[in-house]
């Protein structure tokens, strides 16, 4: 099986890699998300992701970036891919509940709230004009941008979007088991919360049941005129289809194998129908020779913090699959 499941003759002179820090308190749902030592803890994951991006190490908190299996956080690898590539990665905070210690574009607001009481993102439409202005000014030096997130318990707001909707859609989960159930019961809640309220426009949607990530994302895509691409998992199909939704061309999707293979979701029906072209990567973690990045193929994590685009950024730019992978090995290999 190739790297790149297909190989599009992309090119960038300027090209840039950002990744949405956000925080939903959706995660802080016991069993809902595999982020982080505790639900509590997950709202730190994305500050201590950045930092593990920007610095290669956690600095403001003494914890090893591996889960308690020693798979090693995609953090740790898209760090890994930015000192292959020499690329200065972008840091964009929106909606968290811990501060950033490292260098990054501020949004604001609050985090993101349950999206079974109340709205969750109030602020939407805001975060959305800010995304757009992003976009415009990103633009104006580059021509190339993977767009990625980190956001925990971001897969069960984008059920909840996904549905609301009209996309029967299933999301993946960074657990080997994927807690269907919770979600479902989640988003059954939330969609019904919708429909009472009679919502049809896309950001009003977002604002009642979503996250942050998705209207900072969707305002990006508004705004940047070079080549998008959207780099995540089935938490970037929301995104994709509020952009639709909004009347905006979709961007592409590249994602890693592991969540476009996930049986547990439905990643590529959704693509198909939301209308985006997607790509995965397969780095063949399973032979890599680490047991850690073994568990990717096993199930565990699968994607996050951008890193099937940032591997499929590298590609593109020219680096060979074999460099890619040594070098994310290398990196992780440092947190044993």
């Amino acid at each position: 099986m190739s790297f790149v499941s297909t190989r599009a003759d992309f090119s960038a002179e300027s090209p840039m890699f950002a990744l949405i820090l956000s925080n939903s308190l959706i995660s802080t749902v016991p069993g809902v998300s595999g982020a982080g030592e505790s639900p509590e803890k997950s709202l730190m994951v994305p500050p201590l992701d950045a930092e593990l991006i920007i610095n290669g190490k956690i600095t403001s908190v003494d914890m090893t970036p591996n889960t308690p299996t020693g798979c090693p956080t995609p953090a740790v690898m898209t760090r890994a891919v930015m000192e292959l590539t020499g690329i200065k990665p972008l840091m964009i905070a929106a909606g968290l509940d811990h501060e950033v210690t490292v260098p990054h574009m501020q949004l604001g607001e609050k985090a993101g709230g349950d999206p079974r009481e109340g709205n969750a993102v109030p602020q939407a439409k805001g975060l959305f004009e800010k995304g757009r202005w992003i976009g415009e000014y990103l633009s104006r030096s580059h021509d190339l941008l993977v767009l990625g997130e980190c956001l925990p318990g971001g897969t069960t707001t984008a059920l909840c979007v996904l549905r609301a909707l009209g996309y029967q859609a299933k999301v993946s989960s960074c657990l080997v088991d994927n807690p269907v159930c919770i979600k479902e019961k989640i988003a059954e809640t939330a969609v019904e919360k919708v429909q009472k309220a009679g919502l049809t426009d896309p950001l009003d949607i977002v604002s009642m049941v979503g996250d942050p990530m998705i209207p900072v994302a969707a305002g990006i895509a508004a705004g940047f005129r070079g080549k998008l691409f959207l780099a995540g998992g089935t938490q970037m199909l929301a995104a994709a289809a509020v952009i639709r939704a909004l009347g905006n061309t979709v961007p592409d999707i590249v994602t890693t194998i592991y969540v476009y293979e996930d049986k547990s979701a439905s990643f590529k029906e959704t693509a198909a129908a939301v209308g985006t072209d997607a790509y995965y990567v397969d780095p063949e973690f399973g032979s890599i020779g680490h047991a850690g990045l073994a568990r990717y193929a096993e199930g565990e994590i699968k994607e996050g913090s951008g890193i099937g685009g940032a591997m499929f950024l590298a590609s593109i730019l020219g680096y060979a699959p074999e460099d890619i992978r040594n070098t994310i090995r290398e990196h992780v290999s440092r947190y044993a």
